[in-house]
């Protein structure tokens, strides 16, 4: 009888997302960001700041949670460990940076693009069910990297 609670699986999400290219997702979430938010500018319409900005969070998460379990065979002993149940539960594992993505949004569709409360909420939420998809899709696709580490 060895399930794992809540709180165990986010301490494994965490630990898989220690080893994340944190300067990698940064730089390319602000460069989607910056060029979305531009091409709004240059491009017939009005620029979109919110868009470029949840654009921007997206990509980041989506970098971040990807490359931390891109190697699964890199790092220390826990790490590892983690990392591998991250590929081994891809659902469980995507929901994390999703939420991490969700928190980060929230305040950017409140301030900026000043939603009420719930409509902010709702709008961060489907951002975060955005990057659910698309993490745990790419990680049951990098699964093979479970069975060879």
């Amino acid at each position: 009888m060895n399930e794992l609670t809540r709180m165990d699986e986010m301490s494994l999400a965490g630990a898989a997302l220690r080893g994340a290219p944190w300067r990698a997702a940064a730089t390319s979430g602000g460069a989607v960001a910056a060029t979305s938010f531009l091409l709004g500018v240059i491009l017939p319409g009005p620029a979109d700041l919110t868009w470029a900005l949840c654009a921007g969070i997206t990509v980041f998460a989506l970098v971040a949670a990807i490359g931390a379990i891109s190697k699964p065979d890199a790092g220390d002993r826990v790490t590892r460990q983690a990392r591998l149940w991250a590929l081994r539960h891809p659902w469980r594992f995507s929901l994390y940076p999703s939420l991490g993505a969700a928190a980060l949004m929230y305040p950017v569709q409140l301030v900026i693009d000043r939603e009420g409360v719930f409509g902010a909420a709702w709008d961060a939420l489907w951002g975060g069910a955005l990057v659910l998809l698309i993490t745990a899709v790419l990680t049951v696709s990098m699964r093979g990297r479970a069975k060879g580490a």
